[in-house]
């Protein structure tokens, strides 16, 4: 039997390297675009494990001729478009780039697919923030919630999710919507506030530093574990018709809530190192987030693995490990 050819867009993030890792498990041959850095060193560490197990080629969203190139090369069954610029805050700084990344580069790969083998299943990487601070009666985001972005990453987003249902809807594409949730580990960038709060409390904690700046704390987030996501992912695109499921815990915890418990590993109150600093505030922000993945976990059978305190914990341990070998 020969064996299921995937594509993954973003492969060397945290996403892309938790999924290549699941789909080498599931005997896939597995391929990856990187856009092409001048630092080559830096831009593969998350795969390192599995290095010689996937084959990796140069394209760029934004670049449709490379898209036709690796999608002509490698022929895919499946094509997982994860790669962006993901960063909420930064999109406040870059919107024009984060609109041609994460919006245009979508219809891109969308249009190269459709040009070349418009049989190939895509799973589309869409996001919470493009509810904003819309929220149903009962407190959840799910996939019938309407959509109010709030940050220009949220709005390219919902490009991106749109024009996937138009190409799917319009041309018989297999094309599905992950709406996930703020999922973590440690292979999360530590611009992200979980990985930054995990890695500054364990220099925190070691004498390393004294302080922790950080944003809204009120702000509440649904977060789970990319592992348990990526394994949502594909179980979306095993189904035999495409659609859009909302991926979440179904769980909310606050920023304040991430430091407490973080603080608290290491006999810590968070209130004597925690300092809010506007710089890391954004113009307008989204307040609560929380997902009802009612609909993923009846049709797909999925369900999370790990808990936010286990998820943590993780994340602390990795950071332990980190100083204690680089003293």
């Amino acid at each position: 039997m020969n064996k299921k050819i995937a594509l993954i867009t973003g492969i060397n993030g945290q996403d892309g390297s938790y999924l290549a890792e699941f789909l080498i498990g599931k005997n896939y041959e597995v391929h990856g675009t990187l856009k092409r850095n001048s630092v080559a060193e830096n831009q593969t560490a998350r795969l390192d494990d599995i290095f010689n197990q996937i084959n990796l080629h140069y394209a760029d969203l934004t670049d449709l001729s490379s898209l036709i190139s690796v999608i002509q090369k490698v022929n895919p069954d499946e094509i997982y478009n994860l790669a962006a610029q993901s960063h909420v805050r930064i999109s406040f700084d870059q919107p024009i780039y984060t609109a041609n990344v994460t919006g245009l580069g979508t219809l891109n790969l969308l249009e190269a697919v459709k040009l070349i083998k418009p049989s190939i299943k895509i799973y589309q990487a869409s996001s919470s923030e493009m509810f904003g601070n819309s929220i149903d009666k009962d407190g959840y985001q799910r996939e019938t919630t309407p959509m109010n972005p709030v940050s220009p990453y949220g709005c390219a987003k919902v490009f991106s999710y749109n024009i996937a249902r138009n190409y799917r809807n319009s041309y018989g594409m297999h094309i599905s919507n992950g709406i996930l949730f703020n999922h973590e580990s440690p292979r999360r960038g530590t611009n992200f506030v979980t990985n930054k709060v995990c890695k500054e409390v364990v220099k925190i904690h070691l004498g390393l530093s004294n302080e922790l700046k950080l944003g809204n704390l009120e702000a509440t987030r649904d977060w789970g574990h990319a592992k348990d996501y990526v394994e949502a992912m594909w179980m979306i695109l095993q189904q035999d018709t495409s659609d859009d499921y909302v991926c979440s815990t179904g769980i909310s915890h606050s920023v304040q809530d991430l430091c407490e418990y973080t603080f608290s590993k290491f006999g810590l109150d968070y209130k004597e190192y925690v300092k809010v600093d506007e710089k890391f505030l954004r113009p307008e922000e989204l307040h609560n987030l929380k997902g009802d993945s009612s609909k993923l976990k009846s049709i797909t059978g999925w369900t999370p693995k790990y808990t936010f305190e286990s998820m943590l914990d993780e994340m602390l341990e990795y950071w332990i490990n980190f100083y204690t070998k680089n003293k």
